[in-house]
């Protein structure tokens, strides 16, 4: 059975890692990359899912702490960064893929009349670039990237902005995220939530009434507006 919102949406925001796409081959062989050219231990696949979420600062930070087993120094970080970003730009969208059911969500988003944005703690031109190349960018009015507002989700910043550009009060704007950090920001945004019961951050407590969904295509109907009754005369 299908479960309305208890609100009009009357936009869609996205997160984009763990959400849309599906990125994490990708991300590792960049961190790989970058660790092995800094001569240190190379993480598997699984462990670079866990790191990510929080932005590149945050994903290398932590990739380099499991490596050395202790916080990184402030000049071994910046090196990590600068090696980071050329790998990053090589790989970005070589292996992703969207997750089942996206594109047709997407596409009935958009026969709603819905305006739809996305917004990530990715790099904003990493962003841009994933979605042209998966054939996906047309379908969002704009893009915000977790170098374009003051502060990176969970920080209700970004919401805020991406509500602005794209004409909607946050209270009639949803989140599609697939983490806590969504979570969090969509609560501080004042936005409706919907998660993704896949992706990368299942690893901090969600409040019990959180919707989940399997696919991103069966959101559109939990936003249909329910018939009236008939009355009987």
């Amino acid at each position: 059975m299908t479960t309305l919102l208890d609100r009009p949406i009357r936009g869609v925001l996205f997160d984009l890692d763990g959400t849309l796409v599906d990125s994490l081959a990708d991300i590792h062989a960049a961190v790989a990359a970058t660790l092995a050219e800094l001569g240190l231990p190379v993480p598997d696949a699984a462990t670079v899912r866990g790191y990510i979420g929080h932005g590149v600062g945050v994903l290398l930070e932590r990739a380099l702490t499991g490596a050395l087993g202790h916080a990184p120094d402030a000049a071994l970080a910046a090196r990590a960064q600068d090696l980071f970003d050329p790998h990053y730009a090589a790989q970005n969208g070589r292996s992703a893929r969207l997750y089942p059911g996206v594109r047709e969500g997407l596409a009935a988003f958009a026969a709603m009349g819905l305006p739809m944005a996305v917004v990530t703690n990715k790099p904003q031109r990493f962003s841009v670039a994933l979605l042209a190349t998966l054939g996906i960018a047309d379908r969002f009015a704009t893009v915000v990237g977790g170098d374009a507002a003051a502060q990176r989700k969970p920080h209700a910043d970004p919401l805020l902005l991406a509500c602005a550009r794209i004409g909607v009060a946050p209270a009639d704007a949803l989140m599609v995220g697939d983490s806590a950090i969504d979570a969090a920001a969509a609560q501080a945004a004042g936005t409706a939530l919907i998660l993704v019961g896949y992706g990368y951050h299942h690893d901090a407590p969600l409040d019990p009434q959180t919707r989940i969904v399997d696919r991103i295509d069966a959101i559109p109907a939990s936003l249909a507006v329910p018939a009236p009754r008939t009355g009987t005369g």
